[in-house]
């Protein structure tokens, strides 16, 4: 690893550039500074296939993630900012780590041993994310960067106890790492001083086709081997019910394009989420081994991310509520369907619906989400 006072887009400049910037390592360099004063670090990843990644330590962001279509064409795939300031302005959770509890909680609400515990609500009349101040908008602390066959950041955030309203200290650590297969993985762990509720996610936006891309992400081909979905009321909360994908616009089961039914208007669950919005079941139980749960291609590029995750829910959201007063890295504004977010979790609402699992932690154990985006490319029909 190798402290640089090079600009943090400068430097991604020349990781996807120059081939013999491209050793397989891990460079620090200053993103911007928080009100406070304290220094917001941003550490970019490299491997010898020509990709890289940057990750922001506010919010354990990732921030950027630069990948070569069929042609060898670089482009990034992954919606943000190009500067601190934005990601301050207008958070938006584009590619952050968000928590403790990811998705929602209905009324902010949840009982864990006999007592009643309320998060802030920040979505309608439900809390989203953790709450007003989750994991996404906190700046985290850098404890290791490494160089190496597979560079990689580690960061820690400590939790107190009531944070967000939540119960106990909870120490969480996030590690992105990059290897030449062009295969990004993420590792969530937390551990806790006191029984709490823990679901913690990435919340990456992306779009094959590159960031900013006229056509958005709309002609992506999205797949999800999922035979079930978990239909919600009005306020996006799972009403408990087990849906059958078969024969409804939910159904993702071979490639379709993202956005051939997303504004299918006889479907009262598109409505209610003003497109995608939902928790796909990819098993009633979190699985023994990690099985690929989402694929996403751009036919045109030829670029492809496969996810591979344990995690039994994968929550889709189709940028429904992008409005057009967002400029993003390649200085284009960002309109509804611009990027997607695929995030491996738990299922909405599990600390309130038993039968959806549990989402509890207690001391002694630790909790753990490894996900991993796996990047290739399709060959030209």
């Amino acid at each position: 690893m190798r402290d640089t006072a090079i600009g943090c887009l400068t430097l991604i400049a020349l990781s996807a550039a120059s081939p013999a910037a491209l050793a397989g390592d891990a460079e620090r360099a200053e993103f911007g500074r928080m009100p406070d004063g304290r220094v917001v670090e941003a550490i970019t990843l490299t491997n010898d296939t020509g990709m890289t990644v940057k990750v922001i330590a506010l919010g354990a962001a990732l921030q950027s993630v630069i990948v070569p279509d069929r042609d060898g064409r670089a482009a990034d795939v992954a919606i943000g900012y190009p500067t601190l300031d934005g990601y301050l302005a207008k958070p938006e959770y584009f590619g952050a780590t968000v928590g403790r509890v990811a998705n929602r909680i209905a009324a902010g609400r949840f009982e864990l041993d006999g007592r009643t515990y309320q998060t802030p609500v920040n979505n309608g009349p439900n809390a989203l994310h953790g709450g007003t101040a989750g994991l996404d908008k906190v700046l985290w602390e850098v404890i290791a960067v490494e160089d190496g066959e597979a560079p990689s950041v580690t960061l820690r955030y400590v939790s107190p106890d009531g944070d967000q309203g939540y119960p106990g200290e909870l120490t969480t650590t996030a590690t992105y790492s990059l290897n030449d297969a062009n295969e990004l993985s993420v590792r969530y762990e937390a551990t806790t001083d006191a029984p709490t509720v823990v679901n913690i996610s990435n919340h990456g936006y992306w779009n094959m086709a590159g960031e900013g891309a006229p056509a958005g992400a709309m002609g992506n081909l999205l797949t999800i081997p999922a035979e079930e979905y978990t239909p919600t009321d009005a306020t996006a909360i799972p009403t408990g019910e087990f849906r059958k994908v078969e024969g409804t616009v939910f159904d993702f089961r071979t490639p379709t394009p993202v956005g051939l039914r997303v504004r299918d208007a006889s479907d009262e669950q598109i409505l209610f989420g003003r497109g995608y919005d939902h928790n796909w079941v990819l098993s009633r139980e979190r699985s023994a081994e990690p099985r690929m749960i989402a694929r996403l291609e751009d036919p045109v590029s030829g670029r492809v991310m496969e996810i591979i995750s344990d995690q039994p829910g994968l929550q889709f959201y189709s940028g429904n509520f992008f409005d057009a007063t967002i400029v993003g890295k390649s200085g284009q504004i960002y309109r509804m369907g611009d990027a997607i977010v695929l995030e491996p979790q738990m299922f909405p609402d599990t600390p309130n619906q038993p039968a959806f699992g549990s989402v509890r932690l207690d001391p002694g154990q630790t909790y753990r989400n490894d996900m991993v985006f796996r990047f290739s490319t399709t060959a030209q029909d």
